[in-house]
């Protein structure tokens, strides 16, 4: 029986992520025919999807909107292993978002991106909701292999609004107030 790969990768990310923090399932596959998006793939020898890195390739800089690894399996370095090769595909910079560091697991999560080398920005930064009924996800944003300054972080900002969330300046400027 064919199992679709990107159903393996969205049974991941539905395994791994909070529901407001990916999109339902048609929005999600259709960004496999944008340009800009890509899905990095690790898989086991039954060639099943163990993990993913979705990313996004801009003209100033990468964004990783999301990585995950099968519960499963973590802790083996296949994260680590997948954020690096990303991380090595270019030279430009490579931005994400992360939870703030309100508990634990957020500050381990944080930890991990800060031993490959990004840096925690402190800049005010609300994430569009992904799915109707959801509200907007205060996260802050970490880069690598520097950290951005404040007009670098508004350049960033507003192409991810516009490219990766679909939103316009007016409604991402009433977002960060």
């Amino acid at each position: 029986m064919f199992i679709d790969p990107f159903d393996q990768i969205f049974e991941i990310m539905k395994q791994s992520f909070p529901e407001s923090e990916y999109r339902p399932y048609p929005e999600q596959k259709r960004l496999l025919s944008n340009a800009r998006y890509q899905l990095l793939t690790e898989k086991n020898e039954q060639n099943e999807a163990t993990g993913f890195l979705a990313g996004w390739e801009f003209e100033e800089f990468r964004y990783i909107e999301n990585v995950a690894v099968s519960q499963a399996i973590r802790g083996g370095g296949i994260g680590k292993r997948m954020m690096e090769r990303f991380m090595k595909q270019s030279d430009k910079p490579v931005i994400l978002e992360v939870e703030r560091p309100e508990d634990e697991l957020k500050r381990r999560r944080i930890g991990f991106y800060k031993r490959l080398g990004f840096h925690l920005e402190d800049y005010a930064y609300v994430q569009p909701a992904l799915r109707t009924g959801h509200r907007p996800l205060p996260l802050q944003i970490m880069s690598y292999p520097e950290s951005l300054t404040s007009s670098e972080f508004e350049a960033m900002r507003k192409v991810l609004y516009n490219e990766v969330y679909g939103v316009s300046d007016s409604y991402a400027y009433a977002l960060n107030r």
